[in-house]
Order: structure tokens, then C-alpha cells, then sequence
């Protein structure tokens, strides 16, 4: 897949681009939805699949207190689009000049002398340009007068709920792992580099990686849980405790995540680790003594182990 940062001339490299428009947050099931349409329309004409978005959240610009955490990272957001089948991505650096197009010169200056799109994928839902005013209506109007296709993605359900980033939000901060799997499509991830902690793991005999994630990253809710982790080329299984650690610390302590590996012995700082959540296996409690925090941790291990021996 290739990369570009802007849109000048891209027709002069691809001429015949089928374009996904969108924020893409999380390439939940609607988003896959898009994008599967996309590729196999474009591979019947010989065309190629392209995917037009841009970071940050357009909130993050424009109102960065009301901004949401953000489901993925980029660079596991390339690797999705790349699996997917996307062959080229645009990614524009969203700026308040940027938000200040107007859909119509989106449309015209971008979308068709710069890409010279043939056929542009939306969602039911998507806005763009100047104040939000772009809607699928009027890609639709400009595209018969300029002679590209677009093709509108209904809502996809699950459950009778049409799948949405923010559905996706609210039941990973409530810790709903499996439901959020639902939706998504996939495990949820959380993704970072593995800094050194309290290593107070190291002492009750269950040493654990501290991991650093983006600020902006979704972190699910509070507790434990059991989950799938790949560090490099290697895939391992183990317990993930999100919290404060209130056996030791008051409710001020700041959040950590620190991830078990099962039988696995090495030094993994410095490195980076992709966490995927397979289940919630209880909320974060405060214990009356070490002693019973260890026996609980062991019960977690185990849960972990049936999880691994059943290849969730």
C-alpha cells in the first residue's frame, strides 16, 4: 500500500482511483462493510482501491475538549486499510484551513481534477467541508455532472443496532469486551511501548510489562482481563490489569495497564506490545492483605489458561 500526505496531482500517479471517504475510527463492521465494496468494484474494473481520510479527529482541531479517544492507533490503522486491500491512502493533515473547504470545492478540486476519481464510497452518515454542509446528496448531484459514480453504505446492524465508533466507545468504558468485539468485528486492541513500573509484580512472584499508550488511545474500563499479545512476530496469551491498584494505592494513583505473559521469561522493555482483549474477567477491587491478592491472581492466570487452551 502507498502513503501519501497530500492529494496535489495524485491522478498523475494512479488514474483510475475508487475512493473510500471517512474518519475510519476503529474500521469497525460498517467501516469493512465500505471498504470491501470499494475493493471488489475495484479490482472487477481494474481499478485501484483508495482510502481518503485524515488525522486527527477532525474534533481534535476543532473542539479538542469535546474530541473522542480515538479505537485504534495509525500506524495499526494503515496495517487494517493495507489488509483490507487498500493499495493507496491519503492521509491529509486535518487544520482548521482544511475545515474551512467548501464541500463544493472539495468536490471539484480534490475529489475530481486531483484524484479524477471514477466511483467514491460513503457512508449513510457522512458529512464534510466547510461547517459539516457536504452530504451524500451532494456528492451524488456533482458526480452526475462531473462523471464519477457514488455509491452510499446503508447502516450496517448488529443485534438491531447500527454499528457506530461511538457505540463501539461506550461499551469498551464500560468494559463490555465481548459486545464491543461484536461491533468492531475483531478483538479490541490497545497498542504501546513497555516502560518500566513499580515491578511490584516481580515480588508477588507475577511479573508484569507496564505499557505506555497514546494519551489519546480508548483504554477500556477498569479490571482485569484475559487477552491475546504479540510482541514482534510472537504471540502469547496472559491477564491484563487495568487500574489504580487500590491494594496498595488510594484512588488518586494515575491508571496503569500491566500485562501477565503467560510462561513467558525475558526483558521486554523498550519493546512494543499489541494487546488484544478477549474477555473481562472481573472489575479491579481493592484486597485486605498480599496474600489474597496472589490467590486471586492465580484464579485469573487460570481463567487465561482456558481461554488459551480454547484459542478464543
Amino acid at each position: 500500500m502507498q502513503v501519501y500526505s497530500n492529494w496535489i496531482n495524485l491522478h498523475k500517479k494512479h488514474d483510475n482511483l475508487v475512493v473510500g471517504l471517512g474518519n475510519f475510527d476503529g474500521i469497525h463492521l460498517g467501516h469493512q462493510k465500505l471498504i470491501g465494496d470499494l475493493v471488489s468494484r475495484a479490482r472487477a474494473a481494474g481499478a485501484t482501491p483508495a482510502v481518503f481520510t485524515f488525522v486527527p479527529h477532525p474534533l481534535t482541531v476543532l473542539n479538542p475538549e469535546g474530541a473522542p479517544p480515538m479505537l485504534l492507533p495509525q500506524d495499526l490503522k494503515q496495517e487494517m486499510f493495507a489488509g483490507l486491500g487498500v493499495e493507496v491512502l491519503v492521509v491529509i493533515p486535518f487544520t482548521r484551513e482544511f475545515a474551512r473547504m467548501y464541500p463544493e470545492d472539495f468536490i471539484t478540486t480534490v475529489l475530481h481534477r486531483h484524484l479524477a476519481a471514477r466511483a467514491v464510497y460513503v457512508g449513510y452518515n457522512y458529512t464534510f467541508g466547510h461547517m459539516g454542509r457536504g452530504t451524500p446528496e451532494l456528492l451524488k448531484q456533482y458526480g452526475d455532472e462531473l462523471g464519477f459514480a457514488v455509491e452510499v453504505i446503508k447502516p450496517v446492524t448488529v443485534d438491531g443496532k447500527p454499528v457506530s465508533s461511538t457505540l463501539i466507545r461506550s461499551l469498551l468504558a464500560d468494559g463490555e469486551i465481548a459486545q464491543a468485539r461484536k461491533y468492531l468485528g475483531y478483538c479490541p486492541i490497545v497498542e504501546g511501548e513497555v516502560v518500566y513500573g513499580e515491578r511490584r509484580g516481580n515480588t508477588l512472584g507475577f511479573p508484569t510489562a507496564n505499557l505506555e499508550v497514546e494519551s489519546n488511545l480508548l483504554v477500556p474500563a477498569n479490571g482485569v482481563y484475559s487477552v491475546k499479545v504479540r510482541v514482534g512476530r510472537e504471540i502469547y496469551w496472559g491477564v491484563t490489569n487495568i487500574g489504580i491498584k487500590p491494594t496498595f494505592h488510594g484512588n488518586a494513583y494515575a491508571r496503569t495497564i500491566e500485562v501477565h505473559l503467560l510462561d513467558f521469561c525475558g526483558n521486554l522493555y523498550g519493546r512494543k506490545m499489541r494487546v488484544y482483549f478477549i474477555r473481562r474477567l472481573r472489575e479491579e477491587k481493592r484486597f485486605h492483605s498480599v496474600g489474597e491478592l496472589v490467590k486471586q491472581i492465580q484464579r485469573d492466570i487460570n481463567e487465561a489458561r482456558v481461554d488459551a487452551a480454547g484459542q478464543v
